[in-house]
């Protein structure tokens, strides 16, 4: 039998998936990567019985990035990332091996079914897949069609079933549109996030912000919220003055009357009107009038939308809401939740996902009302072409999702029930007064029929009191007419849901790009998110939108990014060439960039106002190995120590605290050590600021400490502290951290592995000797009598922590709380569990952790 090769987005997926189309007769293992599962089942395919193998990714296969030397900041000019620097496509996770996998399971398959997110991402990751496994599939015999794409928008049998019997083909177009996507992202962001990251972080210490980064569409949504900040600077409040009027009815009850006018700005004028009204007794009716009003039910619910509101009203962050959705929608809750439609199809079955509500003990009620008494029509709303509107799958309680899940999935249902309600109808009525010569008026409303606003109370129009019945020429007794000074206030600052509108209306970034972007800013240090889920803008990031408005108002205005976001749907829909539209953007970008780089003088005069230069910031901590003078440390992000003497800078590990290492020197430099550490319980080394920027040894990387250092006689080297080889990853050493006692610890000096050992140990030290069984270097332990663990009360032993049944007891593994990219050393410089004080003699085995001597360590960590 032939067989058949399928492919959703995620694992969860998959399953899901597999479990409906095998009608749960299916078997599963793990593939060889350890994250995706492969369900297995047979059945029938173009009329033949054949076997299916169901798999997954993770999300995107590969991801774009510069070849070689233009990944290094030091070694290119920006400017030449544009167009000279040559792109590949590599591994987005390559501890995943994913293209490896895919070729496994793919081998030997005759037809594949693409199961990807039904969306331009979806089509790409569709063609990285296909990339993967064509080459190992066999071939097609008389041109046979071997590939195939399934279009679903929820994960519901007859969804799946309908999409397994209307397969099609993926859409090249709408792959190249992101590839266009990515690669001008790449470029033009790498380009002016490196020029000005170097250019203001050399010369500023307390900008607080590991990167100052630009993007095509997050420098756009920066400035947004700046632009708002201007407003509320630039905003003048102005005194004006209202009348307000008080009028008595029959039951002795008070009504409140609002003043024609509105306001005026003149107190004299103002007080004019008050002496013309005050002594009158008696208000006159000029009108009434009652008018039957509607409230519309609300549209068919899409993304944006949806992430307005949890913002706005369940108070989550954009990122945060569709991280739950796509949870909510791989568990088959809800609809795909990216996309723009607002508008049901004709076919789409209201009343079969009305009905699966019908039970549920918070609206079972108002669900059964309606499908007796006939669901209204939805409103007709925008149609994207892409999916359906988002809607609740099946019924789920509080119980079974908690927390955010259920707070999303509750509004998701609600407001699907109220677009097939009836819209709320009220009576407004409306009593015109003139009091003297001046004219004031009262509303009130009251509810006919509360329609959709049943299931979203919190939309229903308020409680008002009901006015009085009365007709023209009638009077009411005037309580008291009064003048009150007021003031004109600025606008708030612009909340999440507020932005997300903007970026919508402005097409700054997709429906399911709009989270990234306003997250983006948020973690670079752009803006602060208030009380309120407002987002206020933060020194930095004010300077930077008044630098770009200062230098060329189009980086920073959402005109050029909403027109080639217009271009890019166009290769999407196959109207425009890939290459012309990337060609002529990237050109447009290169000038603006150049122009840029000679006008920066610019924004930095702004930058100078704001912040503090190198040299008049941070504290003194250690010396510089060149002047002999103390370096200052800079905490503020990116960590640094600066000598204000040679005007050098050093770069520091980030996210932990940094202090001076018993005032020890490098042997090679004379610098200062100093101590990084994530915290008691996590991993910490030593390091030399200058050893750390400037490797000294060829198989040394920038940004290794101490613990990586292959200095041969150096007391805190790798060399003379290093044990063996991680438990955990291949290529990292176990490390004895000589500033532990007495909670003594070993770290992995690529991963974020910490062993706890030989606690209240007197000494601890690094024998010269090794292992007769791993080649690990031995540990000379010494205890104090009276906390001794050691048999019979010895208070020394020497042993391997791998392999001796003593240290089996004294061992505990943990991970870290931090690990941070720089602290990952380079690959394959220790092959065994040694240190590397010589190579393995010629023809022994690797000595990786044998099968039968597990030990404490690797027991643990199973």
């Amino acid at each position: 039998m032939k067989t058949v090769l399928m492919v959703a987005e995620k694992p969860s997926l998959a399953q899901s998936i597999a479990k409906i189309l095998s009608r749960g007769n299916m078997s599963s293992h793990k593939g060889l990567n350890g994250a995706c599962s492969v369900h297995k089942y047979t059945g029938t395919f173009a009329g033949q019985p054949v076997h299916f193998k169901m798999t997954s990714v993770c999300g995107h296969v590969m991801t774009l990035d510069f070849l070689g030397k233009y990944n290094k900041w030091d070694k290119v000019d920006p400017a030449e990332l544009f167009s000279q620097a040559p792109t590949e496509k590599k591994e987005a996770n390559p501890k995943l091996n994913m293209v490896k996998f895919l070729q496994v399971e793919g081998r030997g398959c005759d037809y594949v079914v693409l199961w990807l997110d039904c969306d331009k991402e979806g089509e790409n990751i569709c063609f990285e897949v296909l990339d993967a496994v064509l080459p190992v599939m066999n071939n097609a015999h008389n041109g046979e069609k071997t590939v195939f794409r399934a279009r679903f928008s929820s994960i519901t049998d007859t969804d799946i079933c309908n999409a397994m019997t209307r397969l099609s083909e993926p859409d090249h177009n709408e792959a190249l549109s992101v590839d266009a996507r990515q690669e001008l992202d790449l470029r033009i962001g790498c380009a002016f996030t490196r020029f000005q990251t170097k250019y203001f972080q050399g010369k500023y210490g307390d900008l607080d912000s590991s990167l100052i980064s630009f993007g095509p569409c997050q420098t756009p949504t920066l400035g947004f919220c700046v632009e708002r900040h201007d407003k509320i600077q630039s905003f003048k409040p102005e005194t004006y003055w209202v009348l307000q009027a008080k009028v008595h009815t029959d039951k002795e009850e008070s009504l409140l009357l609002d003043w024609d006018r509105v306001r005026v700005f003149d107190r004299e004028i103002a007080q004019m009107f008050l002496n013309m009204t005050k002594l009158e007794k008696e208000a006159w009716v000029e009108a009434t009038s009652r008018k039957e009003k509607a409230k519309q039910r609300p549209l068919a619910l899409n993304t944006v939308e949806m992430l307005r509101v949890a913002s706005s009203a369940l108070g989550m962050g954009p990122q945060h809401a569709m991280q739950i959705a796509e949870r909510l929608y791989t568990q088959g809750y809800i609809s795909y939740p990216r996309t723009e439609t607002t508008h049901y199809p004709e076919n789409f079955d209201l009343k079969g996902s009305l009905r699966q509500q019908a039970n549920h003990p918070y609206w079972a009620d108002s669900v059964k009302q309606l499908l007796a008494e006939g669901i209204n029509r939805p409103r007709k709303g925008h149609d994207a072409g892409d999916h359906p509107p988002i809607t609740p799958m099946k019924s789920a309680t509080e119980a079974e999702l908690g927390g955010d899940a259920w707070r999303l999935y509750e509004y998701i249902t609600r407001h699907f029930i109220a677009t097939v309600s009836h819209d709320c109808k009220y009576l407004q009525s409306t009593i015109s007064f003139r009091i003297g010569p001046e004219h004031f008026t009262c509303m009130g409303k009251t509810v006919i029929s509360p329609g959709f606003t049943e299931i979203m109370p919190w939309q229903s129009v308020p409680l008002e009191e009901s006015l009085p019945t009365c007709q023209k020429g009638d009077t009411f007794t005037v309580g008291e007419v009064k003048m009150l000074e007021k003031q004109t206030s600025p606008p708030d600052y612009l909340t999440e849901a507020e932005l997300i509108t903007l970026m919508e209306k402005h097409g700054i970034g997709t429906d399911a790009s709009i989270p990234v972007h306003i997250n983006n800013i948020c973690q670079r240090n752009y803006v602060t998110v208030e009380s309120g889920r407002r987002l206020k803008p933060t020194n930095l990031g004010i300077v930077l939108v008044h630098g770009y408005y200062k230098i060329d108002a189009e980086l920073v205005l959402p005109t050029i990014r909403s027109a080639v976001e217009k271009q890019l749907n166009l290769i999407a829909q196959g109207k425009a060439d890939y290459h012309q539209v990337l060609g002529h953007t990237l050109d447009i970008f290169k000038r603006k960039f150049h122009y840029f780089v000679d006008s920066i003088a610019g924004m930095d005069e702004l930058m100078e106002v704001s912040f503090s230069p190198l040299a008049a910031t941070g504290k003194p901590l250690s010396r510089c190995g060149k002047c002999h003078r103390f370096m200052k440390y800079i905490q503020a992000k990116p960590s640094r120590l600066h000598c204000s003497h040679c005007d050098e800078t050093y770069t520091l590990p980030q996210n932990g605290t940094i202090k001076l290492y018993k005032e020890l020197r490098c042997p090679l430099d004379d610098f200062e050590l100093v101590l990084w550490s994530s915290g008691s319980r996590g991993k910490s080394y030593p390091l030399c600021p200058y050893c750390y920027n400037h490797p000294p040894f060829r198989d040394m990387k920038k940004g290794m400490g101490c613990n990586e250092c292959t200095h041969p006689t150096c007391q805190h080297s790798l060399s003379m502290l290093g044990i063996g080889q991680c438990v955990e990853c291949e290529n990292g050493v176990l490390v004895l951290d000589p500033t532990s006692g007495p909670k003594w610890k070993v770290a992995c000096n690529t991963c974020n592995v910490v062993a706890h050992c030989f606690e209240n140990a007197h000494r601890v030290r690094v024998s010269a000797d090794t292992c007769n069984t791993c080649e690990a270097a031995l540990l000379d332990v010494d205890f104090n009598k009276a906390k001794s663990p050691l048999p019979g009360n010895e208070t020394q032993h020497t042993g391997c922590i791998f392999c001796d049944p003593v240290f089996q007891e004294l061992v505990e593994l943990k991970h870290a709380a931090s690990c941070h990219p720089m602290h990952r050393g380079g690959p394959g410089r220790r092959q065994g569990r040694g240190r590397g004080r010589g190579r393995r003699p010629p023809g022994k085995p690797n000595p990786r952790r044998p099968k039968d001597k597990m030990s404490a360590l690797a027991a643990y960590f199973v």
